[in-house]
């Protein structure tokens, strides 16, 4: 049976209510739930980008079930990944083992903040392969010295460790990213129902691990408000990660979705109230090959109608997948 998650989009709601939102999700019965990490939204109708690691220390407090994931966070340029292993040992002991460290490159929305310049692709995979052997070093309770091609660490130690490290899992969106996630991860994360990706994954040593995909839905009880509102706050989501990873700011984002129509979005986003619509939506990744898959719904002020209606309707109608 395919698990289904609930998203705590820090793109879309402040920190105070984005954990009153994933209490609620634990309440309705989600299967576990993931978070962004971002320092800018994607676009300003979204309005928020509280810090991430904070949220998920609350998180962790204020539930006492549902697993907790970052969906994801870019261990190499505005974070140093000793910071990383650290944030993410601490929060496996406050959620008392429900957490999973989510990595990816990066967007350049998010790390152009600290004046770095933003790498190729190439390079950029070469840093997340460094600072994923970094944080598993960590894991493993070393005393690291590290002289590499992207990084220096300093006697540098954890001395606060859960007993079962976080599982790490690497978003990918190409032939280079599922090598590298193959390679390094304990499961694997895409934004597209793509089985291609997984295949890929398989290849290069992902087989028989998780395999983890998202897809943003907007409920609504009127249609025509959900799609304004999708159109509104993530007309983005189609532009593909090729884009989406270099554009550097949300007046970016707002220049290249200028001609993105209501259609368009449409075609990619389930919108309404129709069980049914969002159903088939999450049927395109499990018959690719997800075992789990995070919704997000669209609009941080809509979540608590959209709770009550997946515990009685959508949660329900999933199981039977």
């Amino acid at each position: 049976m395919v698990r289904i998650g609930y998203t705590m989009m820090t793109e879309q709601a402040g920190p105070r209510e984005l954990v009153g939102h994933v209490v609620g999700a634990e309440e309705a019965g989600f299967d576990f739930s993931v978070t962004s990490d971002h320092y800018f939204p994607w676009l300003a109708s979204q309005g928020h980008a509280p810090n991430a690691w904070a949220v998920l220390g609350a998180a962790a407090q204020a539930t006492s079930r549902i697993p907790l994931m970052t969906y994801v966070t870019c261990p190499t340029v505005r974070y140093h990944p000793v910071l990383v292993a650290q944030q993410a040992a601490t929060l496996q002991l406050l959620s008392g083992g429900r957490f999973r460290l989510g990595l990816g490159s990066g967007e350049n929305l998010n790390e152009h903040v600290v004046g770095g310049g933003w790498p190729a692709v190439s390079v950029r995979h070469e840093m997340l392969a460094e600072a994923v052997g970094i944080i598993q070093a960590l894991f493993d309770g070393r005393t690291l010295n590290h002289r590499g091609p992207h990084y220096d660490v300093e006697h540098a130690r954890l001395w606060d460790l859960p007993d079962e490290p976080p599982p790490i899992g690497i978003a990918v969106s190409g032939e280079d990213s599922c090598r590298l996630a193959g390679r390094l991860a304990d499961l694997v994360i895409a934004v597209e129902p793509k089985k291609e990706l997984l295949e890929s994954f398989d290849r290069h040593g992902g087989a028989g691990k998780p395999r983890v995909g998202q897809l943003p839905v907007c409920y609504d009880p009127d249609r025509d408000a959900a799609l304004d509102r999708a159109h509104d706050q993530f007309r983005w989501s189609g532009l593909g990660w090729p884009v989406n990873a270099e554009l550097p700011t949300d007046v970016s984002f707002e220049a290249a979705t200028r001609y993105v129509t209501k259609e368009q979005v449409a075609e990619s986003i389930p919108c309404g109230a129709k069980t049914e619509d969002f159903v088939d939506a999450v049927r395109e990744y499990a018959d690719a090959g997800f075992t789990e898959i995070a919704l997000v719904q669209i609009g941080g002020d809509h979540q608590a109608g959209y709770l009550r209606w997946a515990e009685k309707e959508l949660l329900p109608a999933l199981r039977e997948l």
